[in-house]
């Protein structure tokens, strides 16, 4: 499996979703490097990583990390995922004993009805979107109003992020080998299987972006019941990438939320940044009746 190790300390592995590679993660990647040693993956099918000879799924996907982990003596490290791959570290720390700490970043898979296939028809058509666009993406993205159409559905956020990192993004998704069938698996493959209270020994935090247009908020709560040993962090004003929307909010929930043990995550995370110029509140908590993203 492709990977980069970058930076010194503790080892956390990052995992990134559906058709990208470890480049997605570049708007956070030196800030984390700066306390921990990062190992960024290309998961089968992805980036530089040959695609299995076998399906692609969640499963399959999971046993190759879990492999990747034993073959470089990594077991147990900490862990965070974004959207499949935030999915796909709630997998591994079901399974207990593959990861130490996780943070989930608006993971998918926990959708019903009408949600499982908005997803499926609104991917596939951005996909073939972008295949058709493929000698024109970095053109397109290096412009706010493309930036702004491409990312409508991804980001709260799309004429602020770097047209590097979105075009780098795109073009990712369009040379997956494995994205179709992955799409596939993710809407109408095997569902998430949950945890029992007190089975998870080390922290585990699931982040939500509240204008997440693609696993909306209120799947939140769909996650929580099947893994209650798990924490709520909401991202106020994040899509669904936060650390393309809120590096910085990002960086500070994966360092607090990994850097302690599970019973004091809560007030690490509460007290995380209280700075009063900062633009948001990381306390940990579940959305009112009257939020209007739930």
């Amino acid at each position: 499996m492709h990977h980069i190790r970058r930076g010194a300390g503790r080892p956390l592995l990052l995992i990134h979703g559906l058709g990208g590679h470890w480049q997605s993660w570049n708007p956070i990647l030196d800030s984390l490097a700066a306390s921990r040693e990062v190992i960024a993956v290309d998961l089968p099918g992805f980036g530089q990583t040959p695609r299995l000879a076998g399906e692609t799924s969640i499963r399959t996907l999971a046993n190759e990390v879990a492999n990747f982990l034993h073959v470089h003596g990594v077991t147990g490290i900490d862990a965070v995922g974004s959207s499949m791959g935030a999915r796909l570290v709630l997998e591994l720390a079901r399974r207990g004993g593959i990861v130490g700490g996780v943070v989930s970043l608006n993971p998918g898979g926990f959708w019903r009805g009408w949600e499982r296939h908005a997803f499926f028809s609104s991917i596939y058509l951005s996909i073939r979107l972008l295949r058709l666009l493929r000698p024109v993406l970095p053109a397109v993205c290096a412009s706010p109003l493309g930036r702004a159409l491409l990312l409508a559905q991804f980001s709260a956020r799309p004429t602020k992020l770097a047209p590097e990192v979105v075009s780098d993004e795109l073009c990712s998704y369009v040379a997956s080998h494995a994205f179709d069938e992955l799409l596939a698996q993710l809407a109408y493959g095997e569902e998430q299987q949950g945890a029992a209270r007190n089975t998870i020994a080390h922290p585990l935090v699931i982040g939500w972006g509240k204008r997440d247009r693609v696993c909306f908020p209120r799947q939140a709560a769909r996650a929580l019941a099947l893994f209650p040993d798990a924490q709520l962090h909401w991202f106020d004003r994040c899509g669904h990438f936060p650390h393309w929307d809120a590096p910085a909010q990002t960086v500070q929930l994966i360092l607090s939320a990994l850097g302690g043990e599970r019973g004091k995550v809560a007030d690490a995370l509460s007290h995380a940044d209280d700075r009063p110029d900062r633009a948001f509140s990381p306390g940990l908590h579940l959305p009112h009746s009257t939020d209007p993203a739930w």
